[in-house]
């Protein structure tokens, strides 16, 4: 079984600037244009992305949202727990791992423009995963949150957003 400072060597994983570690592993080459996408993008987009994504205990994805839907999938390690916070308030915990029997999902989808975390469970040393984002990401459309104005918006998540935002 790898480690954590295995994979981050092996596949170059680089610091994230929400927490943790990613290489983009898949860019499209192909692009779909500002004109046949949402108004909230700037600009021309990638069809589609794929990143490596590592957490090791004691880090944490700080809260942030991007404009498009997010689909990660798990791969090596332990348990990583993503809370989605939705539009009408409430708290969703995803916990991605081999563990089906226990509820564990190998896949799921953040809805594009909602605020999400992740960190590993208590029992986790490292959760290896990946994210394929479409359209493709752009750093144009991430925004990390900063943590008084999200708590204004979800006061009784108020502990987990103070926990999990880096500003």
């Amino acid at each position: 079984m790898n480690t954590a400072a295995q994979l981050i060597s092996l596949y170059q994983l680089l610091p994230h600037p929400e927490g943790g570690y990613y290489k983009e592993t898949y860019r499209s080459s192909e692009m779909v244009a500002i004109s046949a996408l949402p108004e909230r993008f700037g600009g021309n987009r990638s069809f589609s992305t794929a990143i490596f994504f590592l957490l090791e205990r004691g880090n944490f994805s700080a809260f942030h949202k991007i404009k498009s839907d997010e689909c990660w999938h798990f791969y090596a390690g332990q348990t990583l727990l993503v809370h989605i916070l939705q539009s009408n308030g409430e708290l969703q915990t995803v916990s991605l791992g081999a563990n089906a029997a226990a509820g564990e999902l190998f896949q799921f989808v953040v809805p594009a423009n909602c605020w999400f975390a992740s960190e590993p469970s208590i029992d986790t040393e490292f959760t290896f995963t990946g994210c394929t984002v479409s359209p493709g990401f752009d750093f144009e459309d991430f925004e990390l949150a900063k943590t008084e104005e999200l708590v204004s918006k979800f006061p009784a998540h108020a502990a987990l957003i103070r926990r999990l935002c880096r500003q």
